[in-house]
């Protein structure tokens, strides 16, 4: 039984509301479409989203199309980076180098790396506790990172984080705990064999 993880694809960004409330960006809702014929979705059981916008809006083009229940895991939600509120692009990455460099330190009041990946683990794990069809998590990338770190047993490293531009996915057996790929665009993904 497989698990795939989804990240958003990209955003309008609007500094004047708080990042969790941030939409899908046309580029990203079409993205999301381009994959709507994919084989591999028709496998699918369920799929659970974080409840920030973003993500439910990508979760519910998809399971409206597979006429399947989207259900929210709130504890599914990117690292909490309330404390510093906006940050423009171009200074973002160096924000999110410090967040994964030193997992166990919070950089300038943030969840800490650790803290994150014990909830989005705990959250996958009560997901999938009881899965009888491949599911599908739709969220973010930094704590995605943190759950794939968590399923290959790796330290946590920003050289484990998804490509720019989010929308990526990667899959892992339910049952094994391991990883069946690493993280492939939306578009190009095309499943991968039952083998965990």
């Amino acid at each position: 039984m497989i698990a795939y993880y989804l990240t958003h694809p990209q955003v309008e960004i609007e500094p004047e509301r708080p990042v969790p409330l941030w939409r899908l960006s046309v580029v990203g809702r079409r993205r999301v479409e381009v994959m709507l014929d994919q084989e591999w979705l028709r496998t699918l059981g369920r799929i659970v989203s974080s409840a920030e916008t973003k993500a439910v809006e990508a979760a519910a083009i998809l399971a409206a199309h597979l006429h399947i229940p989207m259900e929210v895991e709130g504890d599914m939600g990117e690292n909490d980076r309330s404390s510093t509120g906006f940050i423009e692009p171009e200074k973002f990455d160096a924000a999110a180098d410090a967040f994964f460099a030193e997992p166990e330190m919070s950089w300038r009041g943030w969840e800490r790396a650790v803290d994150a990946a014990d909830r989005i683990e705990a959250a996958a794990n009560r997901v999938l506790k009881d899965a009888v069809k491949p599911v599908l998590m739709v969220g973010h990338g930094g704590v995605g990172t943190l759950l794939k770190c968590r399923i290959a047993g790796q330290p946590i490293a920003r050289d484990r984080d998804q490509p720019p531009g989010g929308g990526n996915i990667y899959a892992f057996g339910i049952a094994s705990r391991r990883l069946l790929c690493d993280w492939t665009p939306m578009e190009s993904f095309r499943g991968v064999d039952d083998v965990g």
